[in-house]
């Protein structure tokens, strides 16, 4: 797919030019490893909550573990899927996989046994990597057995903690460790990098595929974007020039983002390989815990969702919180609200700025500068190398002018060429060569993005990409329900969360919380409605098409009149 500028292109759209440039050049993942080795091989690549490991010692595991997906009979363009926590096993295998020319197939741990299905089956992985926490592991193995899957790999979290930690990891969480079939399928991580083999040397060259990214869209299926080794680089090079350069101090990143989110891969863990930070890897989002990680690690910098920054300010309220030494923070994953920015940089003092991308771009298209204006509500401006065009809705070859609401594109070499299996979509992706997002927004006359609606059906959950449409289907299994609809609705944690409405079939019976409890093994934890309601009807176009347009404008005015209410009783002026 050509990303290439055309003469289409009109004045109003905007690259914005830093004193830094970009490599001219395209590198491979592996380049940003080897180059981190050769100038600061003695830097520490990871802290796994106690745990240290430095670079040279990461790139020798690398090595081992490249050498042990060979034996098994991973090859350039063989699928080796990620199912991992942040634990160093993730830098390790993709490192590794990535090193021989595989492409990662990233897997959120959480997924149910259908959404596993869908991934593996569509992307055809030949080896799955898995923690050994049990409830993840068993859905692994029950999927990988069912589907054939040919390898395995069982990572132990207690081999991965400290010494006196995994010792005693083991005793207290014993019923929690999953155990693997004694077969072929299946191996563990100390037996994949046992003895010093060294990886045959593989030609991989910078388009080649690197990372398969799921994501959804209007269909609510998850279909994968294709990211090169060229796009991963191009962003982790795009952030650098962002932030100014790189800096002789080391830097140390909060790794409680999971790298399997695209957002992480780039601001956590590619970045880090091509800085030489130093990552700091939670295992999942606990707030304490993040806290205490904080106070222990000193990160520099804390790439995060809105959802943490708002979990931080309102614990901030309740105890001493020390984010003396966070210089910068960067929220994605879903729109920062003003009043979250502001307070978590009145109580903390560190900048925080807001980024917007998407996982077909590698994901950051724009951010707003870590020194320069920070324009309250805005997205920022279009990252190194990024073209920004604002299109018209109805006729998306037409460019809007400046100030006027259109789709957002993008073009820039962070953009993916196209989706895994899908041609039809992967054409309807792009517009004269521009990416198109699908969310409605303008430029002002500075060049800072503002987005101001989502064309696609979908609802950002804490970070996450919520489809209404895999809800809806898990529902339509209930015998006793007829119609489904499922939409966003304000959450003062999530940021949004799914609420459901359904009819009944005729004779019927069934309560909104038994309807959750259906639903409990068909959705993951985040894609579970927060509320379902059940009514005599739902609303219909003139064609008979369920409506959703209704039920948004009924919750949003619920939500005013909850305001209004609230605001009257504390006497607020206006009440």
């Amino acid at each position: 797919m050509n990303n290439a500028p055309t003469d289409r292109i009109a004045p109003n759209t905007r690259s914005i030019a830093h004193g830094l440039p970009l490599p001219a050049r395209p590198r491979l993942i592996d380049h940003l490893l080897r180059d981190t080795v050769r100038r600061f091989g003695d830097r520490i690549a990871y802290d796994f909550l106690g745990r240290r490991t430095t670079y040279a010692e990461l790139d020798v595991l690398v090595d081992r573990a490249a050498a042990g997906l060979q034996a098994l009979g991973a090859k350039h363009g063989s699928r080796v899927a990620l199912c991992l926590p942040n634990t160093p096993y993730y830098p390790i295998l993709y490192c590794a996989a990535l090193r021989i020319g595989a492409t990662v197939v990233n897997v959120n741990p959480l997924y149910t046994e259908r959404e596993l299905t869908h991934l593996l089956k569509d992307s055809r992985a030949e080896i799955i990597a898995t923690a050994d926490v049990a409830e993840h592991h068993a859905r692994v193995v029950t999927v990988a057995q069912q589907l054939g899957v040919p390898h395995v790999i069982t990572c132990p979290i207690a081999d991965a903690l400290p010494r006196a930690t995994g010792l005693l990891y083991r005793l207290l969480k014993r019923a929690e460790i999953g155990r693997a079939p004694k077969n072929a399928r299946f191996t563990d991580f100390a037996h994949l990098v046992a003895g010093n083999a060294q990886p045959y040397r593989v030609a991989v060259k910078p388009d080649d595929l690197a990372v398969l990214q799921y994501t959804g869209g209007t269909t609510g299926l998850p279909k994968a974007a294709m990211l090169t080794h060229a796009n991963l680089v191009a962003n982790a090079d795009a952030m650098v020039v962002h932030v100014g350069g790189e800096r002789e101090e080391q830097d140390r990143v909060m790794g409680v983002l999971p790298l399997f989110h695209v957002f992480a891969l780039t601001t956590v863990l590619n970045f880090s390989l091509r800085t030489g930070a130093e990552m700091i890897l939670l295992p999942r989002f606990e707030l304490q815990q993040l806290l205490r990680a904080i106070a222990r690690a000193r990160p520099t910098y804390l790439p995060a969702v809105p959802t943490i920054y708002n979990a931080i300010n309102l614990a901030a309220a309740k105890q001493k919180v020390d984010l003396s030494s966070v210089r910068a923070c960067i929220s994605g994953g879903a729109p920062l609200p003003p009043e979250v920015r502001q307070s978590f940089e009145t109580i903390t003092g560190a900048k925080l700025v807001e980024g917007y991308g998407l996982s077909e771009a590698s994901p950051i298209i724009t951010c707003n500068p870590f020194d320069g204006l920070n324009k309250s509500g805005s997205a920022g401006q279009p990252f190194p190398g990024t073209t920004i065009e604002i299109r018209d809705r109805e006729d998306p070859t037409r460019i809007v002018p400046l100030g006027e609401n259109g789709e957002i594109c993008a073009r820039g070499p962070q953009v993916m060429g196209a989706y895994w299996d899908k041609p039809e979509e992967s054409r309807n992706a792009f517009v004269d060569g521009a990416l198109r997002t699908g969310d409605v927004g303008h430029l002002d006359a500075d060049g800072y993005l503002f987005i101001v609606d989502r064309m696609k059906d979908m609802i950002l959950s804490s970070g996450y990409n919520v489809y209404p449409r895999v809800i809806e289907d898990a529902l339509y299994e209930h015998p006793a329900v007829a119609e489904a609809v499922v939409i966003g609705v304000p959450d003062a944690y999530r940021g949004q969360a799914a609420k459901g409405f359904v009819t009944l079939v005729e004779g019927a019976s069934v309560t909104p919380e038994a309807l959750r409890d259906f639903l409990r093994d068909k959705v993951s934890k985040i894609e579970l409605p927060r509320e379902i309601e059940i009514r005599k009807s739902l609303p219909k176009t003139l064609i008979g098409k369920l409506s959703k347009k209704e039920l948004v404008e009924e919750e949003k005015a619920k939500a005013a009149a909850g305001a209004a209410g609230a605001t009257k009783e504390v006497g607020v002026a206006g009440g």
